[in-house]
């Protein structure tokens, strides 16, 4: 059971550790931080130093997995926030069973990465990719260009992000469908969700394969070689969720072989992308560097949330954006 409940010592202030690394600017609300709780900054390699009676660790450096290695020093241990949507990165066997709580960043990304998925689909549509390189050559080449309402995007991930994805989607014109855990007939934002472990089965009716869904075991390479041999000849990869979930290995051979006709990549199993990727070379991958909701003002949006949250926890109020530690995500 979680701790949240339990009526915190109001005679002292919490110690509260928050997780950065070099060249990220600190939150930029931490003097609020600090007028509520006792605040010690650390890095990765300060981080076992500072765990002894902290309750609460912000993830500020929202990719680390120092907390692991110093799992064993945080004997006061009661909250994690993570200024992150995805969770796959932080979890660890001794986190899921312990008594602590996770929160994450949930709904601070759906909009903006949205829009990233629109704009990737209409950049493979209108050809803008190309009309860029037809520009630095000083060629003018007249062609005809696809129209995007009236194609099918199946959205991987029926969560927050792959419903705002649904809806912009839908209001340009494109048919949705939803594949997740949960098979629904009816569905406001998605029409209808399909079983993601049957993807092959629905690949086929594809013409944009948007991935937006959170890195567990049960998504992990789930746009496989089966799922990519199923799909159009003309059908448009997007990855805005994790480069996990996608077999990279598969995807190359299937955008070498004409299997399938580009990809719009945001994220990648090694981040950066390794120079000597495959995917630098290929014409048909579209590479961005790990940016999809990253609009100006994205890190206030992330330290607010955790000041918004650490208020809730001093006054022993229910979090925001609690996870389901077992299924890896925010389930409501």
């Amino acid at each position: 059971m979680d701790t949240l409940n339990e009526t915190p010592d109001t005679t002292r202030r919490p110690k509260v550790v928050i997780l950065t690394t070099e060249g990220v600017a600190p939150p930029h609300n931490l003097d609020n931080i600090r007028q509520q709780a006792d605040v010690v900054m650390t890095d990765a390699a300060g981080l076992s130093g500072a765990l002894p009676g902290a309750e609460v660790i912000f993830l500020w450096d929202f990719f680390s997995t120092a907390l692991r290695d110093a799992w064993h020093h945080a004997d006061s241990l009661r909250w994690v926030h993570v200024a992150a949507a995805g969770v796959d990165s932080l979890l660890f066997d001794e986190l899921r069973e312990s008594d602590v709580l996770v929160t994450n960043a949930h709904g601070a990304f759906d909009a903006s990465i949205a829009e990233f998925v629109l704009a990737s689909i209409l950049a493979h549509d209108k050809q803008l990719h190309i009309s860029k390189d037809l520009q630095q050559q000083t060629v003018w080449k007249h062609r005809e260009v696809q129209r995007t309402a009236g194609q099918n995007a199946l959205v991987v991930g029926t969560g927050g992000i792959g419903r705002a994805t649904a809806r912009l989607l839908k209001a340009v014109g494109l048919n949705v469908l939803g594949a997740g855990r949960t098979v629904r007939s009816q569905d406001a934002d998605f029409n209808e969700v399909v079983s993601s472990a049957d993807l092959a089965a629905h690949a086929g009716w594809a013409d944009h394969m948007v991935m937006i869904a959170p890195l567990t075991e049960d998504t992990r390479s789930i746009l496989s070689a089966e799922v990519l041999q199923a799909m159009k000849p003309s059908a448009h990869v997007v990855n805005v969720g994790r480069g996990a979930l996608v077999d990279e290995d598969a995807l190359v051979e299937a955008l070498r072989n004409g299997d399938i006709a580009a990809a719009s990549l945001d994220v990648f199993h090694v981040e950066p992308l390794p120079a000597d990727h495959p995917f630098w070379g290929m014409d048909n991958v579209h590479i961005s560097a790990h940016m999809s909701g990253d609009v100006v003002g994205w890190r206030e949006t992330l330290a607010n949330q955790f000041e918004k949250n650490l208020g809730l926890w001093l006054h022993s109020r229910p979090l925001v954006n609690r996870v389901d530690k077992k299924l890896g995500y925010v389930t409501k």
